[in-house]
Parts: C-alpha cells; structure tokens; sequence
C-alpha cells in the first residue's frame, strides 16, 4: 500500500504526519510526507518557506518533485529539520515549493500522484486553522494551510482532510472549531506517539509538542508562542478529526483567493487584503531585530532565577504548562540556545519535565 500525505503547515505538520502514518496503517510501508521546509525562526533565520535551490543533495522524484534524504542540507544561512527528520523516521520528506503559487503546487501534487499511485491521499493539520475563514482575529499563519488547502482541491484524486488536536495551534479555539468537523479517525495513545518521541526531544513544535503530550495524558492550560497564548490541554487534544474538504475552501477565502497564483508574492498580497497580515511580513519583522540578539554563554543560576520568576506568574494566571520554544524567547534567547536552556532545566528539575512539555508544580 502507498500512501501520501501532505503536511499542511509543514513543520510539525510533517512530524505528525509520521506519526498518523504509523497510527492509521501500521507503517509496514512508509508513507510519502509532501511537506514544505518551513520551521520559523528558532530553526531557520530567514523569513519565510525554503525552496530546492536553498538546498544541496535533494533528490529528483518527480520533474517538479524533490526529495529530502538524510544527507542533504540547506544552504547556510538558511537552517531546516527536514534532512534529520529523514535520518530519524522511516518516512519519505518530499518537499513543496510554494514559490510557484498554488499552480506550482498543483502540478507538483498531479506528478507526484501520477508516480505513487497512491492508495490514499490524506491532508493533514494540527490545531485546524485550515478550517479559518480568514478574518478571525486569532488566526496568525493561514497562507500555508490556505495553499495547500487550495492545491488539494484541485487534484483529480480523493483527498481526506484530517484535523489533528484542534485548537492547539492557539488560533481557532476548539469550542469555534467543533461545529467544523466531521467524524472522529482516531484518538491517539500514549502508544501511539511512541514513533516520533525522541524527534520531539528537539523539533521546535509546539502545537504536535502537545498534540502528544494530551496522548500521553498531560491536562491543564499550555503557554505558547512569543505572545504568550493560553491554549488548554484537553481530551479533545488527543483526536483526529475528518473535515469536508470541499466545505473548508468554500469557507476558507484566502485558499479561494489563490487558486489561480502562480507566485508567492501573490499569495501574500492576497492574505495580507484578506487576513490583514502576511504571516511572512511578520517573520521579517522579527528577524530584524533577532538578528541582533547576542549570543552569550547560559548563566546557570540567573536562567533558574528568571524560571522560578516565570513560574510564579504563570501559576498566578492558571498556566499548568508551557514549550521550550516558549521559555527560550521569554528569556530573551536565541534560537540555537534553545536546546542549552533545555538540557539545563532537564538536569536541574527533571520532575518538571512532562514530555515534551515543561509542568509547572502546583502550589499546596
């Protein structure tokens, strides 16, 4: 059996797509994961999604398809975890450009389609502002899924649209979500995130960091982001939904918008008249003044001090839980100090540790 699925977002789209793929069909045959190189700015320093040029050992699948083994690499400065994903997990990375707009991704689905012959095609978000309208105000990183969303609905192929966890992406709350999904496809176990849980050690998710951690039990209320966003670790966390996939375009107006793009300054025009902003622009903005940031040795006693006072607070608003991505830039730190900041608490507090998440302990 050969199977493709397309990671909405990218990122821990992909990672959760690995681990859907075990969890639905057992893994005996690998699925195919079409997915783009876009892991944000803790990962990789420049604004936006990489294409097959800001790579080097890609391999040819299709003629408008490549590949991501273990032994490729971007191109510095550009950063990726595609190529350790490909080391780590038995999966195929195949990579989408969304450079050529929604045609350019369209073409890419058709070829890659017409090689597998795939016994399903499957599109896969965590959190599920793939089911965005597109004017909500909590919505911070439609042009993604709205692309994807609009390639897929172009295919002359099946497609299952599956959202996993919904609200956890800390964009549409679940309680907005609800009435938007369809049957449940599988409530993941403990059992099931098994596949990906040493990737999740260092892959910088936060919404698959606690699309596994609700798997394995972990209930409260999670900090995320640089905003800070509250988002609650619920039963619900731990479920994979099927949508309509004709229902989420006919509601989502940006994905409508830029069916016919064939660029992605396109596609940003179109979000930033629609949603308000281009999820990029804000990653430029940002960039501009990481770039700035002094990368300075960890100080072990002042970086538990700033913890303890982070905590305090936190409990003060009801947080049970937060993501290391979310500490490492409440502390003002960079993105390659992420994993120092969290080596260091795992040695100093390891109870605290509720993997992948870091507990807050409750006050008597």
């Amino acid at each position: 059996m050969t199977r493709l699925i397309v990671a909405a977002g990218g990122g821990g789209d992909a990672v959760a797509a690995a681990m859907l793929d075990a969890a639905l069909y057992g893994g005996e045959t690998p699925a195919v994961v079409l997915t783009y190189a876009w892991d944000r700015l803790l990962i990789d320093p420049i604004p936006g999604p990489r294409g097959p040029a800001n790579f080097t050992g890609l391999r040819t699948l299709t003629r408008s398809v490549r590949t991501v083994p273990a032994d490729a690499a971007p191109i510095a400065p550009a950063g990726s975890t595609l190529p350790r994903l490909a080391a780590e997990l038995p999966q195929t990375f195949a990579l989408i450009d969304p450079h050529h707009g929604a045609e350019g991704i369209v073409r890419q689905l058709e070829e890659i389609v017409q090689y597998l012959e795939p016994d399903s095609v499957d599109l896969l978000d965590v959190g599920g502002d793939i089911l965005a309208r597109g004017d909500e105000p909590t919505l911070r990183s439609p042009l993604a899924d709205a692309l994807t969303l609009a390639a897929c609905c172009e295919l002359n192929f099946p497609v299952r649209l599956l959202v996993a966890g919904p609200g956890l992406d800390g964009e549409l709350p679940a309680d907005v979500l609800r009435e938007r999904l369809g049957p449940v496809v599988l409530t993941l176990t403990a059992e099931h995130v098994t596949p990906v849980s040493s990737v999740l050690d260092w892959h910088p998710s936060e919404a698959t960091a606690m699309l596994t951690a609700t798997a394995r039990g972990a209930r409260g209320l999670c900090e995320v982001r640089d905003a800070g966003l509250p988002v609650p670790l619920t039963d619900d966390g731990a479920t994979v939904y099927e949508a309509d996939l004709d229902e989420a375009l006919y509601r989502n107006q940006l994905a409508r918008a830029i069916l016919a793009t064939e660029n992605l300054h396109q596609v940003e025009q179109y979000s930033r008249e629609i949603c308000g902003f281009s999820e990029i622009d804000y990653e430029r903005h940002k960039a501009s003044w990481l770039c700035i940031q002094s990368t300075q040795q960890l100080d072990p006693e002042a970086i538990l001090h700033q913890l303890d006072e982070f905590e305090a607070d936190a409990r003060s608003r009801g947080i049970t839980h937060t993501t290391f991505r979310r500490l490492t830039e409440a502390f003002g730190l960079s993105g390659n100090q992420r994993q120092h900041l969290r080596a260091l608490l795992l040695s100093s507090r390891p109870d605290q540790y509720q993997a992948p998440l870091w507990r807050f302990p409750s006050v008597a």
